[in-house]
């Protein structure tokens, strides 16, 4: 059984207003993953990496995080958990930019995503906030490869 949790960055969501986060929660478990938990932070790099490393002690397989991706002074998801990845994943960014232009056009190359194992080897994503760009990573990339992802760091 995979486990997976997800880490919503925002000033502005809260879980009832979080639309990402419940779609990821959604996506995840159609696909028999069991989400152990879901939680929003405020875009402070602290927090980010805080909540971060508290999903890591609870060993899952999967940690997913969405918002704090752009370009703004406030959007600091991927300074935060840039550091805390072993091992990245550069095709996952290639690739998502890749299928982002074809749906919103330049405004793709703005878009800082991230894939890597952490130093407990959990495969981990962040995301933007977009529903849209959270539905695009999801079904063209996440959904169809982290068991083969999880498979090989693990064999």
């Amino acid at each position: 059984m995979v486990k997976a949790m997800i880490l919503t960055v925002s000033d502005t969501r809260n879980l009832e207003t979080d639309k990402s986060g419940l779609y990821i929660e959604q996506a995840l478990q159609e696909q028999d993953v069991t989400v152990v938990d879901r939680q929003v932070v405020i875009d402070d790099q602290v927090d980010i990496q805080t909540a971060f490393l508290q999903f890591e002690q609870r060993e899952p397989d999967l940690i997913i995080t969405n918002g704090g991706t752009g370009l703004a002074i406030r959007d600091v998801t991927i300074p935060a958990i840039t550091p805390l990845l072993k091992a990245s994943i550069p095709g996952f960014g290639e690739a998502f930019r890749e299928l982002s232009f074809k749906e919103v056009g330049t405004r793709a190359l703005a878009s800082r995503v991230e894939a890597g194992f952490n130093f407990r080897n959990q495969l981990c994503y962040c995301l933007p906030g977009s529903t849209n760009a959270c539905k695009t990573a999801m079904t063209e990339l996440i959904l169809p490869e982290y068991q083969h992802l999880l498979f090989e760091r693990r064999k």
